[in-house]
């Protein structure tokens, strides 16, 4: 498994002084970006191929948020390819073992002029060196959107939502569903469908439900016609 070491800084915490969801999934996504660059196959090499991986779902488990100061160790493994589609695996541990957080994640390559997909060639299959699936619960890959959603108010994508695919980070979609989730609500399992890409200037439309005893939230970012840009639900910890 790829790793790499880092601390808790203040930015990433929440009012408690533990880290946030939001940095908490971050960290997962910079370990991919961290692993694909050290071996070679990094942002320009996919620029200069006119590709890119794009995330389409994740599942992401907490145990535990480490605290200010705390220091970490974030790893990832990819351990299947499947055409045009990679799996990739996650686990934030502390520096003694204990393991914090873990997750699955499954991602698109796909030809950014045409926008179709693309067959990963044979330098990446050589260079990304396929691990054992991580021992946790799968969750499936789509999420059940609830019927008796409540619309909330629309607002428009800005500039520093955007990464430098020009499209809206898969981190911040995470960060707008939060907004509609109580500051309170400890989360232990998060879920997100990645449908299709936002981009400047776009509308979000969100639709928020949650179950009978709160212990389920769900938020679709949609698009103006009611077709979600992404879903995203939360569970809280056991």
């Amino acid at each position: 498994m790829y790793t790499f070491e880092s601390r808790v800084r203040y930015s990433e915490v929440g009012v408690d002084g533990n880290m946030t969801l939001e940095s908490l999934l971050d960290y997962f996504q910079d370990c991919s970006i961290f692993h694909s660059e050290d071996i070679g196959v990094g942002v320009d090499y996919f620029n200069e191929l006119n590709q890119a991986w794009l995330l389409s779902a994740w599942q992401i488990c907490v145990n535990r948020y480490p605290h200010l100061c705390e220091r970490i160790v974030i790893g990832t493994a990819p351990y299947e390819f499947r055409g045009f589609v990679g799996y990739r695996n996650f686990e934030m541990k502390t520096e003694s073992g204990e393991v914090l957080a873990y997750a699955n994640s499954i991602w698109s390559l796909m030809d950014t002029v045409n926008m179709k997909p693309a067959k990963p060639n044979e330098k990446l299959l050589k260079v990304y060196v396929l691990e054992d699936r991580y021992p946790m619960e799968y969750a499936p890959r789509k999420i059940n959107v609830p019927a008796d959603g409540k619309e909330r108010e629309p607002f428009r994508v800005l500039a520093h939502h955007l990464d430098t695919n020009n499209h809206v980070n898969n981190g911040q979609y995470v960060r707008m569903a939060m907004e509609y989730i109580p500051k309170d609500f400890a989360v232990g399992q998060l879920r997100v469908e990645y449908k299709s890409q936002a981009v400047l200037n776009d509308m979000i439309c969100p639709v928020t439900a949650v179950n009978e005893d709160g212990t389920l939230h769900t938020v679709s970012l949609n698009k103006e016609d009611g077709k979600p840009y992404c879903i995203v639900e939360i569970s809280g910890q056991r």
